[in-house]
């Protein structure tokens, strides 16, 4: 996989989604974190270790994260998507920004 850089709006939308005035439910921070790193790329997903048995946490986020990368979105359609919930996450618990 090539390397793709993070675009400007990608980065704003990271830090704009540590200011929420509400916290999202599960599925929406594991769709967060699943963009997050396919967008991101490092490391890439063929190269992350598997979670452990009992890490329930770290399995979910795992799968979330296959779930994309098996869906074949590219780096950099995975930051506009990111970008996109991270709108509407704004609209939905405010911002504080």
């Amino acid at each position: 996989m090539t390397f793709t850089p993070k675009t400007p709006a990608f980065e704003k939308a990271v830090k704009d989604s540590r200011n929420l005035k509400a916290k999202p439910d599960n599925d929406e921070l594991l769709e967060l974190y699943s963009l997050f790193k396919q967008g991101s790329q490092n490391p890439p997903f063929a190269e992350a270790p598997k979670p452990g048995m009992f890490d329930l946490t770290g399995k979910a986020k795992y799968k979330a994260w296959e779930k994309v990368e098996d869906e074949g979105l590219s780096a950099k359609d995975a930051q506009e998507k990111y970008v996109k919930k991270v709108n509407t996450l704004k609209e939905k618990y405010g911002f504080e920004g």
